[in-house]
Order: C-alpha cells, then structure tokens, then sequence
C-alpha cells in the first residue's frame, strides 16, 4: 500500500537547536511544517553526544535562546559551563513549552531532497518510506552531526566493547576494571579522558596531534550572579550579537608585539585564570593574523602544559608545535593534561609510532602491540558538509550537491546555495558558525530565512535562488578574509583535512558575527541583492 504524499509550505531536516526554533518561527507565520530527526527526540548534537565529560564550551547563560525573555528568565542553569545532561534536559524543556514535538517526526532519515521544478517545489522521501512536497526546504543538519568513518586498519577484527563519542549508549559504560584505549584527542577526547580515566584499571591514550586545551575552570553558578545575569539580559544579547565570535569580551588595544614580556605574560596569566575558549586569543589584535603573536600564546599555553605534567616526554608530546594556537578548535577541560600524572595513565605518540592496525587484542603501533579490554573512538566529524552531502540533494536539471561541492563548499552567506532554489541552511559553510557562538550563529540564520520568506509572501513570489555571481563574489570574499589569518596553516577540520580526500577549503567566514549580521541586514534591505525570485531579479521585482 503506498503512502499518499503530503504537501507542506516547509520541511525541515534536524530536531536541534536550529530546527526547533526554525520549527516555532515558522508556526508563528502560519507555514505548515513537517520536522524529521533521525533521533528519538530533540537536542541534536547534545542528543548523540553522551560521552563522559561531555560538556559545551561556550557559558551556559550565553549558550541558550534569546528569542524568547520569558524563557530566558525561567530556566535556571546550575554551572558555568552546561554538562550534556543538562543542554539536552533544557532542549527538552523548549520542545515542552513550545509544543514542538507534535510536528516532528523523530526515528527517521531523511534519504532525498530534490527540486522538482515543474511545480516548484522539493520532494523528500525518507527511510520510513514517506514522500512529502514542500516549497521550502530547510537543512538544520547541524556542523558536527556526520561522524567520520572510522578508517583505521581492522577496525572491524576486536574482540571487545568499541564505542565513539558521538554516539555513546544512553544508558552509560561502567569503565571500572577495564584497560580502555582512547583514539583521538580533540574535543570530545579531551573531555572523555579525564573522566574514564577515574574509572578505569588503565588507559592507554593514542594521539596523532596534540591540541592546545586550557581549563574550564569550571564551577557552581552563584543565585546572585544568575539574577545579575537576567536582570541586563537585553543587553546582554546585543552585545552578544554585535560581538566578534558571539561572546562579548573586551576588545584588545594593541598587537602583541608592542606589549612587554611581562605584559603579555600577565593578559595571558588572566586569561588562562578565567577559563575562557577565547580570553588568549583576543589578548591582542594580531594573535590569529600574525605568527610572531600568536607563538607569544602558543609558548606560554606550552609552558602551562610543561608545568603541569610530571613526565617529561610526555609534557613534550602534548606540547602542540606544528600550528598556530586556535587554528584547530581550542578546547576547555577540567584535568586533562593532570590525568598523565597518574601511573595507570599512558600517552601513545603516533606521530613517532603510528598504528598500523587494530587487531583482536587491541591497537598495533609500528613499536608495540596494546592488549586492551575496551576502545574508545574519539576521531571527530566530517564537519561542515558531511551531513548535507550524506543526503541525495538534488537542484536544478538534477544537479547533485556532491557534485557541486566535489572541489570544496560554495555557498551565498552560507545560507542559500546557487541552483538548489528554495533551499536555505542554517549556519552553512561560509558563514561564522563554528567560528561563533553556535546560539547566536543559529537564531540569526532563522530569523533571516523566516524574514526572507515572509518578504517572498508578501511580494507573492514562490521561488527563490541566489545567483552564480553573488555565490562566487562571497566565496571570494571568504577566501581572502581567511587567507588574511593563520587559520589556512593547519590540518584542521575548519579545512576538511581531517577527512581523506576531502578538498581542503577553510569552510567559515572569519569576518565576526557582528560584522557578518550587518552584511546579512544589508542584503535584505536591498531587496535581498544576489538572488532572483521567479527567475528575475529580486533587486528588480522589487
């Protein structure tokens, strides 16, 4: 019996925090709109990501939703920066208040999206075997949601427990006993070891690039300081939007070189004391554009870690030196570089033995063969574009997104993409998103695309698509901002470098979220300059 299919004015693909509030923008303009998630429920990233330790990086009080004052006023967070538990539980709360879940339908994929231009709009299917029709299609897929495949030589021969951080058993691994081997030491790494490391009878950490981590310095939050919070919210949230990465800080005065040793040793002192993601990098103007700064950050974060760790081999191998400082992602933790003070704690440096293979027992290196009982995999994402490449998206005269983004991501604002009319993604490649604040990065995509669409109602247009032209003078225009930085130095998955063959592109826009929103502000004033509506100019139909 084959299902009918349903036509709606939107479908949006990721239950996040960007769909979710997509999902009520859209309610209120009275779109009729279909959710899928192939989770169970809402949270997105902090849905999948359950892993020991896992927590966000951004405070809690400014990694939360400012459309709503009422909302923003009753949710109470318990620390300076959120656990998962806590993300998914006030995710939830949004779903509850809201009412979102009743037009979302979890537990399934969406397998295809394509642009059926006789009628003018997208036909999605997916894998629970439902076709629906939408003029409006929105990929709120999310930047870090596409695992990478795990591409390590007999993966597939261990005889014990895997797991991988991004999708770790909801109800939780008792490590107690157990010799555990952790790949990988990112982000997720970072935060797991520490935590499995308590539990476990030895760990063995495999790392191939070491990552520059300074403390969360994390703690309670004080009843006081959460009512100093709500009561200059408001302006709070401007400053947060008119910021550079989406987290108001003091602007730096001067470029590194002309402060002192000693000047430079006590902004970084501060800032290492406050436990910020960003607090060394805007010590000064140049840290990210100038690499004489930003060795000035890089020794004194290396000295952090040489002081703290016992061994001194292995302070050494956790000492990043073959990048600038914050051209991979920075990490927060709470005891990293401390947990390799303990004995039954050991750091496995690939780049002077690499693993070979996987094998029954455990992990081969060109030295040694590491019997383990369980293994962790903490290898990261096919970030960016992973999730919108692994769905068969299809534009105009067929055209397939793969085969447009084969030699890296193009994209006008990181919003719309030239030939897939009607199709916008939320924090897109080309747009700060990673970069920021994903919160403030997220809300301003929304209400841009919910603005957008409300201005095509009332112009009566159906359709719109940004231009080749406009596509490729933004393109530009995000190249050469990154090439102005260091960014471009290091293998990071800014750059696609950490997936094989993937192109090596620097995939957000480095301009600033403040900066970024007036761009965005001004193209819509101009009757959204760059793209044609009905196969006209918007400029013009205007």
């Amino acid at each position: 019996m084959s299902i009918e299919t349903q036509i709606v004015d939107a479908v949006i693909v990721g239950a996040g925090f960007g769909g979710m509030y997509q999902l009520h923008r859209f309610r209120n303009m009275g779109l009729t709109t279909r959710v899928f998630d192939k989770a169970s429920d809402v949270g997105g990233t902090w849905y999948w990501n359950r892993y020991p330790g896992a927590r966000c990086d951004v405070e809690s009080m400014a990694y939360s939703y400012s459309f709503s004052p009422e909302l923003e006023q009753e949710w109470q967070w318990t620390e300076k920066y959120p656990t998962q538990p806590e993300i998914l539980r006030y995710a939830q709360h949004v779903a509850d208040r809201f009412d979102l879940r009743r037009d979302i339908t979890f537990d399934t994929k969406v397998l295809s999206a394509h642009w059926d231009e006789g009628v003018g709009r997208w036909r999605v299917k997916t894998d629970g075997g439902e076709t629906v029709e939408a003029q409006f299609l929105i990929m709120a897929t999310g930047c870090l949601s596409a695992p990478k495949e795990i591409d390590i030589d007999g993966a597939a021969s261990f005889r014990g427990p895997t797991y991988a951080t991004h999708s770790w058993p909801h109800e939780g691994v008792d490590f107690s006993g157990q010799r555990v081997a952790v790949i990988g030491t990112g982000s997720s790494g970072i935060q797991t070891i520490p935590e499995v490391a308590k539990q476990a009878a030895s760990m063995v950490v495999f790392q191939r690039t070491p990552n520059y981590s300074m403390p969360a310095q994390n703690r309670p939050l004080d009843p006081d300081e959460i009512a100093a919070m709500k009561a200059k919210y408001r302006d709070f949230r401007k400053a947060q939007r008119e910021s550079g990465f989406g987290v108001p800080v003091p602007q730096p005065t001067m470029p590194a070189g002309m402060d002192t040793a000693d000047g430079r040793q006590q902004k970084f002192q501060a800032g290492w004391d406050e436990g910020s993601l960003v607090a060394i990098l805007t010590s000064y103007t140049d840290t990210l554009t100038n690499a004489t700064a930003n060795n000035y950050a890089q020794e004194f974060i290396r000295d952090k870690i040489r002081d703290i760790v016992d061994d001194p081999q292995t302070a050494e191998d956790l000492c990043p030196k073959t990048y600038p400082m914050g051209t991979k992602r920075p990490c927060l933790d709470t005891n990293y570089y401390a947990t390799f003070n303990r004995d039954d704690v050991e750091l496995v440096n690939l780049r002077r033995t690499p693993i070979e293979c996987i094998t029954d027992k455990g992990v081969k290196t060109t030295d040694a063969e590491y019997e383990v009982d369980t293994i962790v995999y903490a290898t990261g994402f096919d970030a960016m574009t992973g999730a919108l490449t692994r769905i068969d998206i299809r534009g105009k005269d067929g055209q397939s997104l793969r085969d447009v983004w084969a030699d890296g991501p193009v994209s006008y604002l990181g919003l719309s993409i030239s030939g897939f009319p009607n199709l916008f993604t939320v924090t897109g490649p080309s747009s700060p998103s990673v970069l920021s604040n994903m919160m403030v990065s997220i809300e301003q995509h929304v209400d841009w695309i919910s603005d957008c669409i409300q201005w095509m109602n009332d112009q009566g247009h159906t359709v719109l698509e940004a231009t080749p032209e406009a596509q490729e003078e933004w393109r530009a225009h995000v190249e050469v901002q990154g090439n102005l930085t260091l960014y471009p130095q290091a293998d990071s998955w800014y750059m696609g470098a950490n997936v094989p063959g993937k192109p090596r592109v620097f995939m957000a826009y480095i301009g600033g979220v403040g900066v970024y929103r007036v761009v965005c502000d001004s193209i819509a004033a101009q009757g959204y300059y760059g793209y044609v509506t009905d196969g006209a100019s918007a400029m013009a139909a205007k």
